[in-house]
Order: structure tokens, then sequence, then C-alpha cells
């Protein structure tokens, strides 16, 4: 289960802390970033990636298309080029479901 759904308030992340919460290697965010125009992270002084809130969003986006639904790289670009209210308003319903099964699933171990 994707770790994004766990509430994280912080300003910027690191790449390593993306790659954690979206349990993948560092190294598939920075190929999404070169592949998907909707992902531009800030780099600090260092030049390190810093991602906001609005890239975590992006990236959700991104992986739902390609981790969840199975979507080539190329399919998500156009998914996301060619509606993507309807792809956000999707990776909205999943992650209210996985919250949905994860309270059922709290409430069953409690009973």
């Amino acid at each position: 289960m994707l770790n994004t759904r766990k509430r994280i308030e912080k300003l910027y992340y690191s790449i390593g802390e993306v790659a954690e919460l979206f349990e993948v290697n560092a190294s598939l965010i920075r190929y999404w970033e070169k592949e998907f125009d909707i992902l531009k992270p800030r780099k600090n002084k260092k030049g390190n990636r810093v991602y906001t809130k609005e890239d975590l969003d992006q990236l959700r986006i991104i992986y739902h298309l390609v981790k969840e639904r199975g979507y080539t790289l190329q399919g998500a670009r156009d998914k996301i080029h060619q509606n993507r209210d309807d792809v956000t308003r999707s990776v909205e319903i999943t992650d209210t479901l996985y919250r949905i099964k994860g309270f059922l699933l709290e409430l069953k171990k409690d009973l």
C-alpha cells in the first residue's frame, strides 16, 4: 500500500523521503521527472531536488496511472494531458477508498 496516505506536513521533501513515501527507488522519481512535464521539483542551493506538496500530488497522479492502473508512460502522459481533472478525481476516489478500507480493517480487528 502506498505510504502517501500518511499525513506528514512539511514544506519540502527530499528525494529520499519522496521515494520512501511512494515505496519506489529515487532513480524512478528522477526518471519520471524527465518523462513527465508536470513534475518540476525545485532545487536547493546545493542542487538537491526538493519536492513540495504540489509535487507530491503530481507524483501521486503519475504513480496511480503507471503503477496502480498499469498505463505505459506514453499512455499516462496522454491521459494527463487529455483529461487531468478526471485523473485527479480518480486518484482522490482511490485514496478515499483506501482510507475507508483501512478504517474497516481496524474496526474488524477491534471487534
